[in-house]
């Protein structure tokens, strides 16, 4: 239990690691919060700063999941159900970040660091053209992020999972949990989205 609780507060440190408004303030001299929806996240640090910093903000978001995770699925061998809790920190971290006075982004990135950590490929390529699909659709908003999370879950339990060099690739109940865990996190920081009904995209010829 004391190993448990360990990792999870080593992911949720690292999680709650704010580096794109560190980053925003140290390279760019600007808050990034003052962008686009205010997001203390990678997408902002894009708005503020360009394509290059947007894109070290989002490695940076998703490393802070993705390392810890992986240390403790392959270097210290939690592949059971312990493993849940310890997953879904570092995305608790980020969205909910004492460094923000328990503020923080909408953990996006975060998330993708988590499923890369746990699947390798099959859940940030799947997630990735999910939403890219439902952005197109609905809008890059919260409709596009809940529609990926209900699409992933089947697909996720049904592809073959990848080779593990150094583990054991994760049961069907830790994607449950994980899954159900980092859903509930997502969408809750897209509620602003979802108290409006989602308009679908209509080609222009059809309108």
């Amino acid at each position: 239990m004391l190993e448990l609780v360990l990792w999870t507060l080593i992911g949720f440190a690292a999680g709650s690691l704010p580096f794109s408004v560190w980053l925003g303030r140290a390279a760019l001299k600007q808050d990034i919060t003052r962008f686009g929806d205010a997001n203390p996240g990678a997408t902002n640090v894009l708005r503020a700063g360009g394509k290059g910093w947007g894109a070290l903000a989002l490695a940076l978001d998703t490393a802070k999941a993705l390392l810890p995770v992986s240390a403790a699925y392959y270097a210290a061998g939690i592949q059971d159900w312990r493993i849940i809790p310890i997953a879904v920190a570092p995305i608790a971290g980020h969205a909910f970040s004492p460094w923000l006075g328990w503020r923080g982004g909408k953990a996006v990135a975060t998330s993708l660091g988590t499923w890369m950590a746990l699947t390798i490929w099959e859940g940030p390529t799947v997630g990735g053209l999910l939403l890219w699909l439902f952005s197109w659709l609905l809008g890059a908003n919260g409709w596009a992020v809940l529609c990926m999370f209900l699409a992933i879950l089947p697909i996720l339990l049904l592809l073959p999972p990848s080779w593990h060099l150094l583990g054991a690739p994760p049961s069907p109940l830790i994607i449950i949990g994980v899954w159900l865990g980092n859903a509930l996190i997502v969408l809750y920081k897209h509620r602003a989205d979802l108290s409006t009904p989602p308009r679908l995209r209509l080609r222009k010829q059809d309108v």
